[in-house]
């Protein structure tokens, strides 16, 4: 697999994840953090200074979207 064919998955996976529970993934859940928030994480840092590739950041963009419609739903219902 490409590098862009790696983070189209993983990019699949976090819209998955998000849209199957309603809500963001936890920091405190070390599944979650492993598979997903440090992407989350990552992205968001080559975003600010600049280095994401254009195709990516416009993705990325609705991706953040998604992150803030769920931000402070309760992860424990």
């Amino acid at each position: 697999m490409t590098q862009d064919e790696l983070w189209q998955s993983k990019y699949n996976e976090v819209i998955a994840f998000m849209e199957k529970n309603k809500r963001n993934p936890s920091k405190y859940d070390a599944e979650e953090r492993g598979a997903y928030v440090n992407w989350l994480r990552h992205n968001k840092k080559l975003m600010k200074v600049g280095l994401m590739k254009p195709d990516r950041e416009v993705l990325f963009k609705r991706l953040l979207e998604l992150y803030e419609q769920n931000k402070r739903k309760n992860q424990y219902e």
